[in-house]
């Protein structure tokens, strides 16, 4: 087979997809104070995420020494965005108070308002975008809740930059509304 640019970029639709046209949608549980706001700021400073990824698991069963290799049950790994964080710290008090709510700092206690699942765990989106500003994807998580908020590095040599940091999030599973994929 020989190189043929012009085949290559025949299949290439779109000339590609581009990581940096994405935006998240971050759903607030009402246990978040500042939920709502925090949400609507997200779409504007949550600069990095991920398309979700999965793992089927293998079942192993060895039959006379030799292993045979069964298809096992999904798992879905941790979700982690970057915040670009601003004066109010808007996102991150809301992420605070969420995890609070759901261990509390001192009482090693859930809020009463945590009490179910239900109460604690939301929704996020991740939608990827075409350079033409239609939706290509949008990955939805399901049963989300934070388990991880980095802490925020402070150094006074650390001129001409803002402050950043990260939230790791665990989800039941991820469905993808826009391919027919169920």
């Amino acid at each position: 087979m020989t190189f043929n640019v012009n085949q290559f970029r025949a299949n290439l639709i779109g000339d590609g997809a581009r990581p940096n046209l994405f935006q998240v949608t971050l759903n607030f549980p009402t246990i978040a104070a500042n939920g709502t706001a925090a949400g609507q700021t997200g779409q504007f400073l949550i600069k990095s995420s991920q398309v979700p990824g999965s793992t089927i698991g293998m079942a192993p069963l060895y039959y006379f020494g030799r292993e045979m290799k069964f298809a096992g049950n999904r798992s879905f790994p941790d979700w982690t965005v970057t915040v670009i964080n601003d004066e109010n710290f808007t996102i991150r008090s809301s992420i605070e108070n969420w995890m609070n709510s759901i261990n509390s700092h001192v009482g090693n206690l859930r809020a009463t308002a945590a009490d179910a699942p239900t109460n604690y765990t939301t929704n996020a989106t991740v939608s990827q975008y075409s350079k033409d500003g239609s939706i290509l994807q949008n990955y939805v998580f399901n049963g989300l809740f934070p388990i991880d908020l980095s802490p925020i590095g402070l150094d006074w040599s650390n001129n001409d930059t803002i402050e950043e940091y990260d939230i790791t999030f665990a989800y039941q599973y991820w469905t993808n509304t826009v391919s027919t994929d169920s």
